[in-house]
């Protein structure tokens, strides 16, 4: 009896141990690549015109469903006159172009529908899950009459955890900027409107990122 006894505890013992290895992480740095596409007075179309985008992310892990998102980002919104359904008076020869660089910087929280964590934790956290965000941010647009400008950024993705420290994530996501300038021409309707997102330009982007995992939580104690 006693040799089974001894016995139960050293397996109680032994999976303590591998339990208190599986570590969860606070932090995640990494980067990414893909595509930004224009939207506004002169393109309607969310998949015509995308130019190349590349970010940098900084996450904050607050637990396994949530998460807080620090994404900067440059790219190229291109667009043309020629392009567009409606008639401008001043642009009706169609000969308006521009290709004009943005810089970004976006804070924004993510919910996970899944509990995402390193795959290997006894509580049953996931590899990957989907995940809707939202946050705020600003856009600087390098263009005829330079713009710095707010914007609200609405997205959905999904994250895969490759490894116990490696994590891949596939983000679309809509800005909706506060200026009519992106495009480097404001109000060519040339009727003056008011309101918040009234005759303003947007951007989509889809990015692809690579994130490493730091900061080790405890495991020993109940300081969390």
């Amino acid at each position: 009896m006693r040799k089974v006894v001894l016995m139960i505890i050293l397996i109680i013992s032994a999976a303590s141990m591998s339990a208190q290895k599986d570590y969860d992480y606070r932090m995640e740095i990494g980067g990414g690549l893909g595509l930004t596409g224009y939207l506004g007075d002169f393109n309607g179309n969310i998949t015509k015109d995308l130019k190349p985008m590349f970010t940098v992310v900084l996450r904050r892990n607050i637990d396994h469903y949530m998460a807080l998102k620090l994404a900067m980002s440059y790219g190229k919104l291109k667009g043309s006159s020629a392009e567009t359904n409606t008639y401008y008076t001043e642009y009706a020869d169609g000969k308006y172009n521009f290709n004009n660089s943005i810089a970004d910087a976006n804070f924004s929280y993510e919910y996970n529908f899944w509990p995402y964590g390193t795959g290997y934790d006894y509580r049953g956290a996931q590899r990957f899950t989907p995940f809707i965000s939202g946050g705020i941010g600003v856009t600087y647009c390098d263009c005829s009459n330079n713009v710095f400008t707010a914007n609200i950024p609405l997205g959905v993705g999904l994250k895969y955890k490759i490894g116990e420290r490696l994590n891949a994530g596939l983000e679309w996501a809509m800005h909706f900027s506060l200026s009519d300038k992106l495009d480097g021409v404001k109000n060519p309707y040339g009727i003056s409107s008011s309101g918040l997102f009234k005759n303003t330009d947007c951007y989509s982007s889809i990015l692809f990122t690579i994130t490493y995992s730091f900061m080790p939580k405890c495991t020993t104690c109940n300081k969390e």
